[in-house]
C-alpha cells in the first residue's frame, strides 16, 4: 500500500519562501499524477497545483500562479511544492495527494490516497 508522507512546513515571514516535500512509500505510485492542495480553517479544500509523472506537465491554480512551481524526482519517488513570495493568505494544512484514473484535477474527489497534510503559516 503506498502512503505520502509531506514535509517542510513551518512558519515563515511575508515574503519568504519554503518548500515542501512529498514522498511515497510502500510501492511507486502508479497513477498519473500528483497534486498540491491546502485547507485553511474553516474553509474548503483547495486545489494548488498538480504535475504528471511522466511529462512532468503542471498546471497551477491562478491563486499561486507565478509564485509556486511543482516539480518530481522519479528515481525517488517524491514530488515537491517550492513556495516564494508568500502571503499570509498562503496559511493552510497543505497536502499532497495521488490522482486516481478518472475526473478533473482540480477536483479533490479525483485523488484517491492523501498524504498527513503539513502546516505552512505566513505571518505579516
Amino acid at each position: 500500500q503506498v502512503q505520502l508522507v509531506e514535509s517542510g512546513g513551518g512558519l515563515v515571514q511575508a515574503g519568504g519562501s519554503l518548500r515542501l516535500s512529498c514522498a511515497a512509500s510502500g510501492r511507486t505510485f502508479g497513477g498519473p499524477a500528483m497534486g498540491w492542495f491546502r485547507q485553511a480553517p474553516g474553509k474548503e479544500r483547495e486545489f494548488v497545483g498538480t504535475i504528471t509523472w511522466s511529462g512532468g506537465s503542471t498546471f497551477y491554480a491562478d491563486s499561486v500562479k507565478g509564485r509556486f512551481s511543482i516539480s518530481k524526482d522519479n528515481a525517488k519517488n517524491t514530488v515537491y511544492l517550492q513556495m516564494d513570495s508568500l502571503k499570509p493568505e498562503d496559511t493552510a494544512v497543505y497536502y499532497c495527494a495521488g490522482y486516481g484514473s478518472s475526473g478533473t484535477l482540480l477536483s479533490p474527489q479525483s485523488y484517491t490516497i492523501w498524504g498527513q497534510g503539513t502546516q505552512v503559516t505566513v505571518s505579516s
